[in-house]
C-alpha cells in the first residue's frame, strides 16, 4: 500500500508479470517477485485514502500480510535521504499499532512512525514530533493499520526517507494537496512562484530524493520475507 504509483517504481523494476488490476482504487497492479505474488495499490495521500486501499486489497485478494510502504520524512536527525526505515509501531490519532518486522539481510533504521493528517512542513514541527518519541513521519500508515488490525492481517510498514529532520519546505505542500489525495501541479507551481529562487531548486532536490528513495525501497523490499 502506498500513496503514489511512483513509490513502487523501484520494486516494479525487480518484478515480472506485471498486470493492471481493475480494483476500486486509483492504481493497482499485480506482479511476481522471487516466486511471490504481490499486489500493489496506490490510492492517494492521507489515512482515509490509504484505509480504502487496504479495505479494497483485503476484499480483492485476501492477503497474507499488508505492507504500508513509500516515502517518509525523517524526525531522527541521524536519518539520511534514501535510508530505509522499518517501523516498530505506528502512532496515529491517539492510537498505537505494534507492527511486524521482515526477515531481511540488509541494514535498516527502526523506530516509531508518526502518521499524521498533513505534510510535516517545518523542522520545528518535526522536532515536536520527535520529542513525542517518533523517528519518522508519514500520512498513510495509520489508515492502513486500522484496516489491517480490524481484519487480523499481519502488518509491516517500510519507508524510505525523502526529507531530513532539519529540512523546512518553502513550497506549501499542504495547500497543494487536492481533495482526491493527490498534489495539484498548478498549486505546487503557484506556491513555488512566490519564492522561485528557493522553491524550484527545492522541488528539483525533492525529485532526486524521491528517485533515490524509491530505488532503495524497492531493493530492500525485494529482499524481504514477510
Amino acid at each position: 500500500m502506498a500513496a503514489e504509483p511512483r513509490e513502487f517504481d523501484g520494486l516494479l523494476r525487480l518484478c515480472s508479470g506485471v498486470r493492471k488490476l481493475r480494483w476500486p482504487v486509483y492504481w493497482a497492479r499485480s506482479a511476481q517477485s522471487d516466486g511471490r505474488q504481490l499486489f500493489m495499490v496506490a490510492n492517494g495521500a492521507g489515512a482515509a485514502y490509504a484505509g480504502r486501499a487496504a479495505e479494497a486489497g483485503g476484499e480483492e485478494c485476501r492477503p497474507q500480510a499488508i505492507v504500508s510502504m513509500g516515502f517518509c520524512g525523517a524526525l531522527d536527525p541521524a536519518l539520511k535521504i534514501g535510508d530505509v526505515f522499518v517501523a516498530t509501531a505506528v502512532e496515529a490519532a491517539g492510537r498505537r499499532f505494534d507492527l511486524r518486522r521482515p526477515d531481511v539481510q540488509g541494514g535498516y533504521a527502526t523506530g516509531v512512525l508518526a502518521s499524521i493528517d498533513h505534510v510535516a512542513q517545518t523542522a520545528a514541527e518535526k522536532a515536536l514530533l520527535r520529542a513525542g518519541g517518533a523517528s519518522a513521519v508519514d500520512m498513510e500508515a495509520g489508515g492502513v493499520a486500522r484496516s489491517a488490525f480490524a481484519r487480523g492481517i499481519p502488518m509491516f510498514s517500510i519507508r524510505s526517507v525523502t526529507d531530513t529532520a532539519k529540512e523546512t519546505f518553502v513550497v506549501d505542500f499542504n495547500k497543494a494537496l487536492l481533495s482526491d489525495g493527490h498534489f495539484g501541479t498548478m498549486k505546487l507551481l503557484t506556491s513555488a512562484l512566490r519564492s522561485p529562487g528557493k522553491a524550484f531548486p527545492e522541488l528539483f532536490r525533492l525529485r532526486n530524493s524521491c528517485l533515490m528513495a524509491t530505488r532503495t525501497l524497492g531493493e530492500f523490499i525485494a529482499g524481504c520475507r514477510f
